[in-house]
């Protein structure tokens, strides 16, 4: 039975193991590797040559540029999910309830995803350049390779806030959601998926990146926090999904 190698973006670390399992069942003797990581990196090792089959970026950027070199299967890219940014805090952090907050001097050590190869981090200072606070908040940020690594350094009291999903901030429960970024302040978050054109096992790939559309794998997405309808509808009806969590400051 064939082996299909998955890199994906490590905000869906936790809804991916679970759609894992339940793929493993239905197909007995599939092999099915995961590889999680900064969607830019993950790009990267793609351009060397890595061994994936289906790629799963937290932007378009990523997909549009192995798309541009020719590397993705024609006609397999599609839009998944959508999600939303969270600033996120020490559970028992005060004082910090909206994004302008963290230009207070108290404030010193802000985690995101570095913009070169984490999405995430782009979003950040989109957000933070829509509130005119993004050269205030530059001596205080620290870069991290991807947005799990972002929340572990709120968790462990590293960073006194960082910038991660929605969908992250919901699996922590050593953290609070102090914000949500409304949708004007950063470009629309989408998910592509599309099956690499080296892909070993081609035929395999398709059914796993069919397999990501079901109701079976909508269940687990929703589970996680990425809004409803956001599988099959184009962004505009997914966009309007998110509309309850992208309230005004």
């Amino acid at each position: 039975m064939p082996d299909i190698n998955v890199y994906a973006a490590a905000s869906l670390t936790n809804a991916l193991n679970e759609i894992r399992a339940l793929y493993i069942r239905s197909r007995p003797g599939v092999g099915l590797t995961m590889t999680y990581g900064g969607s830019g990196a993950l790009q990267q090792q793609i351009e060397r040559g890595a061994a994936a089959d289906v790629f799963l970026s937290a932007a378009s950027s990523q997909i549009d540029a192995l798309q541009s070199q020719g590397l993705l299967l024609p006609d397999t890219r599609r839009d998944l999910l959508g999600n939303q940014i969270a600033l996120v805090v020490p559970i028992g952090s005060t004082g910090i309830n909206s994004f302008r907050d963290l230009t207070a001097a108290r404030v010193r050590r802000i985690a995101i995803g570095n913009p070169a190869a984490v999405p995430a981090g782009e979003y950040a200072q989109e957000v933070f350049a829509s509130y005119g606070i993004k050269n205030q908040l530059r001596p205080k940020l620290t870069l991290y390779g991807d947005v799990r690594q972002v929340l572990a350094a709120v968790e462990s009291g590293e960073a006194d806030a960082g910038v991660v999903y929605v969908t992250d901030a919901r699996v922590s429960t050593t953290t609070r959601i102090a914000a949500v970024a409304p949708r004007r302040t950063h470009t629309p978050i989408i998910y592509p998926v599309a099956v690499l054109r080296n892909s070993r096992n081609p035929e395999a790939a398709r059914d796993f990146e069919n397999f990501l559309f079901s109701s079976q794998a909508r269940a687990v997405f929703e589970k996680y926090g990425f809004p409803a309808g956001t599988l099959t509808a184009p962004a505009s009806q997914w966009l309007r999904g998110l509309q309850a969590l992208s309230g005004a400051e």
